[in-house]
């Protein structure tokens, strides 16, 4: 199989909005509905939406949501920026979704439409 072949079939296998080649990090955390620690320390932010803050009327769903798509697994990730807190701004890809749009189709966050440019699902 030639390897244009080959990317273009892992591609549609891990799923149409997973990058085909995506790196990846193991999470060891789970901050809050939007943010991730892996296991290298690296703080991640989901690029393109906004969840409750912590004390907040669907914080702890949102949270819970993240944690059980994301947490003690090996995701791939799109690093699209860092913030002006020095974390990582990026989407996280497992089980074939977007975290981020994945979180937003369950109602646990919304696009944040100042930055939704930099993700093409949520524009």
């Amino acid at each position: 199989m030639r390897r244009s072949t080959a990317i273009a079939l892992a591609a549609l296998l891990l799923g149409a909005s997973a990058p085909a080649r995506a790196e990846t990090v193991l999470i060891q955390r789970v901050v809050d509905g939007d943010t991730a620690i892996s296991t290298g320390g690296e703080r991640i932010r989901l690029a393109c939406i906004d969840a409750p803050e912590r004390g907040s009327k669907g914080a702890a769903a949102a949270t819970r949501s993240l944690r059980e798509q994301v947490e003690g697994r090996l995701v791939g990730i799109r690093r699209i920026t860092r913030d002006r807190y020095g974390r990582t701004v990026g989407e996280l890809f497992a089980h074939g979704q977007n975290i981020g749009e994945e979180l937003v189709s369950q109602g646990h966050a919304w696009v944040y439409k100042r930055y939704a440019y930099q993700c093409p699902w949520a524009k």
